[in-house]
């Protein structure tokens, strides 16, 4: 009994994976088709060659009936040429073809014409049939991730299988859409022209999302979808700092509504997500909330509050509780898992703005994880072509090299930035932080010197100020961004002005 119990459980196994493996034919169903729609469609072009121009992200892998895929492709061949496609001229061209021999041969041509009803249904016919070719394919990516998934002597981990079989959905999903291609120059004036109007019509007349700092966002015009923006600067600059201001200033004003494309959005703000590989999720929420609620994060981490510290922070955790924030904090990722795990953040909650802390952190393939150059090049181009695949903003944090606290002046330029070649070459923008306190305060000399007075005039110059310098921006100037920093509280903002006039 006992043995015959041990021997239940293969048997078992061995059903459940037989049962999963079968095809859909197998299990008596069929894949997804239309042959009407495609014998309509066959025939519309046949009356009417016109026909191809409107379907042109149409291919003849998209037909189920390989015959039909191969008229459509005979036929839009001749028809690209200037050449005439009828059956009369096709039947020539497919004289020896033993499937359309099995159908009738020339017969069947000339029954695809005669039994088209509309061409002006064409498009609904194109559709239909591409429509069921991408449930064939998911059916078989469905396929092909099971027996991968069953494959025992599979070398690729299991999360590098799920990050590849995410990759392959969205993939797919996104070649679901029937545009595509060359566009009018009038088209891409509107496109252009509705930008512009967005900008004009948003306070401050920006393009892209606000960063919440008023000089920055004059200088850049906001953070723009599909670019790379690189944020360098040496520890204790405050790199992490500016960006969890920034993603708290546009998750905090998220408003989700119809924007001026007609689609539904962001039309305030936006969806963040945030890849921390340095600190873990509770730091960076407490670095957070240190920084809204004005309370030092050393405090929170003590529960060292008195009662208007305590009250501000319970208000601020509140209020902050609503914000479409997504943090992920698993550390070295591989870029192609970050790429899938982005994917998915905009695919089920949205996204406008991908913040990664930092570069330096992340993994390319195995395969270039020998030369670091080559990785960190690997990494930056995976992330440029994250930024245009969800059209979003990426902003990286990088780490620069030693040689800035060998010079006299440490403001960082981009021959500074590690493996600046393609770091450099990827970027949209290249901005570095520099606070200039931050190596005055460590040259203090001893008090009641001379040399402590001028030091002390010096540091009351640098105090509580930072600088953004804009190395690089492909569509737009370079120069530097002054603003105010609290140390107290690592918080971020504009400089108080004594003049609304910022321009001089």
């Amino acid at each position: 009994m006992a043995d015959g119990g041990r021997g239940e459980l293969p048997l078992r196994a061995a059903s459940a994976n037989a049962v999963m493996s079968l095809k859909p034919e197998e299990a008596g169903l069929s894949l997804p088709n239309n042959v009407e729609a495609e014998q309509a469609l066959l025939g519309a072009i046949l009356v009417n060659n016109e026909v191809v121009d409107r379907i042109a992200f149409l291919l003849p892998e998209h037909f189920h009936d390989p015959v039909h895929g191969r008229i459509f492709d005979i036929a839009k061949t001749r028809i690209q040429k200037g050449q005439l496609a009828t059956p009369v001229t096709l039947k020539t061209l497919m004289e020896n073809d033993e499937g359309l021999k099995e159908l009738g041969g020339a017969k069947y041509l000339a029954s695809l014409a005669k039994s088209t009803v509309s061409i002006f249904h064409a498009g609904d016919y194109a559709q239909e049939i591409y429509d069921h070719a991408l449930r064939r394919r998911l059916a078989e990516l469905g396929e092909k991730i099971n027996l991968e998934a069953l494959n025992a002597a599979n070398e690729n981990e299991p999360l590098e299988q799920i990050a590849s079989a995410e990759e392959q959905l969205y993939s797919l999903a996104e070649t679901g859409r029937a545009e595509g291609g060359f566009q009018s120059f009038r088209s891409a004036l509107v496109d252009a022209v509705e930008v512009a109007n967005a900008a004009y019509q948003r306070d401050g007349g920006l393009a892209g999302l606000s960063s919440g700092m008023r000089d920055m966002d004059k200088k850049l015009g906001g953070f723009h979808p599909s670019d790379l923006v690189i944020l360098a600067g040496r520890p204790s600059m405050g790199k992490t700092a500016l960006v969890t201001n920034i993603a708290f200033n546009i998750a905090g004003i998220y408003e989700r509504g119809e924007r001026h494309d007609g689609s539904i959005g962001a039309i305030n703000g936006g969806v963040v997500g945030f890849f921390s590989l340095e600190m873990s999720a509770e730091q960076l929420a407490t670095r957070i909330l240190a920084e809204q609620a004005e309370v030092a994060s050393e405090k929170i981490r003590r529960g060292d509050m008195d009662e208007e510290e305590f009250r501000r922070f319970a208000l601020t955790a509140q209020r902050l509780e609503a914000s479409p924030l997504f943090i992920d904090d698993t550390p070295a990722l591989p870029i192609s898992t970050l790429a899938a795990r982005a994917r998915r953040l905009k695919r089920q909650h949205g996204l406008d703005l991908l913040i990664v802390d930092y570069l330096q952190l992340c993994k390319g393939s195995a395969k270039s994880s020998d030369n670091r150059v080559q990785e960190v090049s690997e990494i930056t181009q995976g992330l440029k072509a994250i930024a245009k695949e969800l059209n979003v903003p990426v902003i990286a944090l990088s780490q620069l090299s030693r040689q800035v606290e060998n010079r006299d002046d440490k403001r960082p330029q981009l021959s500074d930035l590690r493996e600046s070649g393609s770091i450099e070459q990827d970027a949209d923008v290249v901005m570095f932080v520099f606070r200039e306190e931050y190596y005055v305060g460590r040259t203090e000399p001893r008090e009641g010197t001379p040399e402590h007075a001028d030091w002390q005039v010096k540091m009351n110059d640098v105090y509580g100020q930072a600088e953004v310098v804009i190395g690089k921006q492909r569509h737009g100037p370079i120069g530097t961004v002054k603003l105010a920093f609290d140390s107290r509280f690592t918080r971020f903002g504009d400089l108080a002005y004594d003049r609304d006039d910022r321009d001089d």
